[in-house]
This record gives C-alpha cells, sequence and structure tokens, in this order.
C-alpha cells in the first residue's frame, strides 16, 4: 500500500493521486510519468535542490509514477509529496499510515503556498487522512470542519517530522470575523431612485436577476454597485463554496464574509465569462457565485455568449466539457444587467432628444428580447434626476445600506426557514412545481394573475417568476401569505421597458 498522497484538481474536486517512487542503479537521472502537466515535469529539478538543502542527496535513476496514470496532474502542489516519497525511500523511513501532502518548494526547501488548498483539506476530511500543508494556506484549510491538518514551513521540518516524530503545529479551525461590511457606495449616497432602489432590494432578497435600462449618467452603474452592500453576509457554507472556486485561481485569498462582486466587460471572451480552456479554469459566473454578477452595456454583448448563460441561470451550475475533461463549477449568481434605452441613450429622456430612426430602435430592441429575459425578474427603468433633484435631496439621502440589509436578511432568514425541508435559500432557488405548492397565493392574488397575465404576455417562465418576485416582496413585508398587491407589484417589474 502506498502511503504518500498528493492532489490533483479536476475542477473544484481534489482527486487522489498515489506517488510511487522506484530508484535504481546507474547515472542520476529523474523521470516523472503519470500524464504530468509541463509544471509537474519541471517539480524534479525544485526537488532536487530542495532536497539537497535539506540533507538529503539523490543518486542512481529515479522514476517517479503518478498514478493513476490516465488522469492527467497538474500544478505545483505535487512538489511536496513527491519530494517526501523521495526521502523516505533514501532514509529508510517509515510512515506509520497513509497521508497527504501539498505544497509547492522553493529551491532552498521553504514550502509555498499553492492552489485548492480547500479542495484538498475535504478530501483529507472525507478520507480520513492527515493532510500536511504550507502555513500560508492554514486560513483556508481552518475552515473546513474536523480536519486532520499540520502546517509546515520548510521541508526539513516535515523530514524530522518524519523520521525522529518531532511534532508539527496542527492547524487551527478559523472563523471568519463578522466585521461590518465595508460599503462604497452607500445606499443612501443614492439620490432618488426611489423605484430602482425598491426593485435590488427586492433582487437582494430574493436574489433575482435584474435589467435596469437608463440613459447615460442616470446612475445605473452606481446602482449596481451599491448592491453588494446591501446583500447579507456570507454564510459559513457559502465561504466555503465560494473559496474553492476563487481557490483554484489564487492561493492566498482570505475568507471574506463580503459577497463577491464582478463587472465584466462586453469585450470579453465566452471561455471567460463560463470557464474553460485547456486547463478547464472557472469563469466569471463561477467567480461571483454566491454574489453579482454586473454585465454594464448589455446590449453590446455578443449573441453567442448571452445565450451561454441561459443554461447556469437555470441551473445553479455550469459544467465546461472540453477535449481535455468535463468539470461541473457552481454559478448561483444574481445577474445585474444594464443597457441603454436606445443606440444613441436618450430614448425617452426628458431633456436630450434620441436622434434613433424607428428601425434602429426596433434592431435594438432585439437585443433585449429572447430567452435570455425570460430568466429575468425583475425589469426597471432608471430616469436620469434633474437638477432640481440633485440639488434638493443633498440634506436627506434616505436609509444607510446596513438599515435595508437588516430587512434583506429578516426576509432571507423567512424563506430559508419555509424552503429548510429541500435545503434552498432563497425563492429563486426552488424549482417551480415546490414553489406554486407553498406559494400561499391569496384569492384576490389568483384574480388579479388571471386578468394581467394576458396582457402581460407571459410565457409558463416568466408566469413562475412573477410569482417568485411576489413571493419576495411579501417576505419583505413580513406576510405569510401572497396579497394582491405584492402580485400588483411583482408584474410591474415586467412591464414593457
Amino acid at each position: 500500500m502506498n502511503l504518500v498522497k498528493a492532489v490533483t484538481l479536476r475542477g473544484v474536486q481534489a482527486k487522489e493521486v498515489d506517488v510511487e517512487v522506484e530508484i535504481a542503479g546507474g547515472l542520476f537521472s529523474i523521470s516523472i510519468v503519470g500524464l504530468p502537466d509541463a509544471s509537474v515535469r519541471e517539480a524534479k529539478e525544485r526537488v532536487r535542490a530542495a532536497l539537497k538543502n535539506s540533507g538529503v542527496s539523490l543518486r542512481g535513476r529515479i522514476a517517479v509514477n503518478l498514478a493513476p496514470a490516465d488522469m492527467p496532474k497538474e500544478g505545483s502542489m505535487m512538489d511536496l509529496p513527491i519530494a517526501v516519497s523521495l526521502a523516505i525511500r533514501s532514509r529508510s523511513i517509515t510512515l506509520d499510515r497513509p497521508a497527504i501532502f501539498i505544497g509547492e518548494l522553493a529551491l532552498d526547501g521553504r514550502i509555498r503556498p499553492v492552489r485548492g488548498a480547500i479542495s484538498a483539506a475535504v478530501l483529507a476530511k472525507e478520507q480520513r487522512l492527515p493532510l500536511y500543508a504550507p502555513v500560508e494556506n492554514s486560513p483556508q484549510i481552518g475552515l473546513v470542519p474536523e480536519v486532520e491538518a499540520y502546517q509546515v514551513e520548510t521541508l526539513g521540518q516535515i523530514l524530522s517530522h518524519l523520521e525522529s516524530g518531532i511534532p508539527l503545529p496542527q492547524v487551527p479551525p478559523y472563523k471568519v470575523e463578522d466585521l461590518p461590511l465595508s460599503v462604497d457606495p452607500d445606499w443612501s449616497d443614492i439620490r432618488g431612485q426611489a423605484m430602482a432602489k425598491r426593485a435590488l432590494e427586492i433582487a437582494a432578497a430574493g436574489h433575482h436577476n435584474v435589467l435596469m435600462v437608463g440613459a447615460p449618467g442616470s446612475g445605473k452603474t452606481m446602482l449596481a454597485r451599491a448592491l453588494r452592500g446591501i446583500l447579507p453576509p456570507l454564510s459559513d457554507g457559502e465561504i466555503l463554496e465560494n473559496l474553492m472556486v476563487k481557490g483554484l485561481l489564487d492561493s492566498d485569498d482570505r475568507p471574506d464574509r463580503r459577497p463577491p462582486f464582478r463587472v465584466v466587460h462586453h469585450t470579453a471572451s465566452t471561455v471567460s465569462i463560463c470557464g474553460g480552456g485547456t486547463a478547464l479554469r472557472p469563469g466569471e459566473i463561477s467567480l461571483a457565485h454566491r454574489g453579482v454578477l454586473f454585465l454594464d452595456e448589455f446590449t453590446e454583448f455578443r449573441r453567442d455568449l448571452v445565450e451561454a448563460l441561459r443554461q447556469p441561470l437555470e441551473d445553479g451550475s455550469i459544467v465546461v466539457s472540453r477535449s481535455s475533461g468535463t468539470v461541473t463549477y457552481p454559478s448561483r449568481v444574481l445577474l445585474v444587467l444594464a443597457a441603454n434605452p436606445c443606440p444613441c441613450g436618450w430614448w425617452g429622456d426628458a431633456v436630450e432628444p434620441c436622434r434613433c430612426s424607428p428601425s434602429d430602435l426596433e434592431r435594438y430592441r432585439r437585443r433585449l428580447a429572447g430567452p435570455v429575459m425570460d430568466r429575468i425578474d425583475l425589469q426597471v427603468s432608471v430616469s436620469r434626476l434633474s437638477p432640481e433633484e440633485l440639488v434638493g435631496l443633498s440634506s436627506s439621502h434616505g436609509e444607510s445600506s446596513s438599515k435595508v440589509r437588516e430587512r434583506v436578511s429578516m426576509a432571507r432568514e423567512r424563506q430559508r426557514a419555509r424552503w429548510s425541508f429541500g435545503g434552498w435559500g432563497c425563492n429563486s432557488e426552488v424549482p417551480e412545481k415546490t414553489l406554486r405548492k407553498h406559494l400561499n397565493l391569496s384569492s384576490e392574488g389568483k384574480k388579479t394573475l388571471l386578468q394581467m397575465a394576458e396582457g402581460f404576455r407571459l410565457s409558463a417562465r416568466g408566469m413562475g417568476r412573477v410569482l417568485r418576485v411576489a413571493r419576495t416582496i411579501s417576505d419583505l413585508a413580513g406576510d405569510d401569505g401572497v396579497s394582491s398587491s405584492a402580485v400588483m407589484e411583482a408584474l410591474a417589474y415586467r412591464g414593457e421597458i
């Protein structure tokens, strides 16, 4: 039985790898087999120098096999397990039980942090194996409860532990502090825009997707950035989900309760947003998991990219398939879209006249239609403030982000309690069949919905979206049932922009 284990990453999942070593006589050489990528093949020079500086001299022809041989291995996290395996064979060290090792080696024997530490900790917990990891990865590993993990600084330190039993410090449980969420801009900094602020509050409470349409300078971007400040802080489980994705790209990302906020430019490629590439990296929609994904100038995005968002918005996850394999990433995002009302940007403005022809307007409106718009729960117009409003509102800026966040958090708690039997956290995640069964729609609300549905030309999916929004509006008001006024307000956000 092989006792030294490494890990390789396939999406957010860590896969166990056995590190096998054979040393034969002859001139010195090291070869690594088992589908290693370039960073793993280059590990032999880092390993040789680190072992030499830690008092271990290598001789003979050395073969390192990474099993299973048909699974691709990638990343510098293989350095430490390869070095430990070679040291065990050279010094005849005996391990009491199997263990997982991760870490990148410096030439002088120091152990550097690596990507995917949380995924490795989750695997170690599942397999009930000890994990030896760099000190810098301790805050991430400490988020995984009940994992046996040890923090190491140098290769010599871990060899002394294995050979002489010198104890290593264990990774302590890491508690993310509930610090006040820094907000910029604050909700009170936004002047006017009562309808848009109300729509975003509903979106935050139920995790609903939003489209804002307005003239240039009306405040769409500021509203989107302020949305992050009224979202509830991430729970421990959500932090873990988020860091498992971000940890694939960043080795030292610190745990934080702030929901992620990702801004995508319209020149971005489909791979950068949805994920992929030769290494099957996560895209922006996965990096924004449990947070906000903001697409400004939405009508400028390519059609194929917009259509690629349909499935992950519906399912809350995205499957990335390439010739090198298939991985699944989470993508439960609050999508915020911003667009101008017409090509010149001034259609419907009270000051600037629109210069677009009817045909230009028709072509432009087609970009704001289609299957993706069926997945947008709230559509709101953002009008430009008049000079009187800008000057007159200077002394009273309305509620702060913290006060609005309290209401949103209370609404989320009601949703979490209602849907606890299915493990859903908010209304947008609940399957439509379950939503309708537990909606508690009043008789007046049913009459209103029947009267208005035909005029709004709602599809089956659009009808479900209206019911979800109405349920969220009632949760914000603290009502157990869905009233007629909640249905009317939800329908108001489905009108033509």
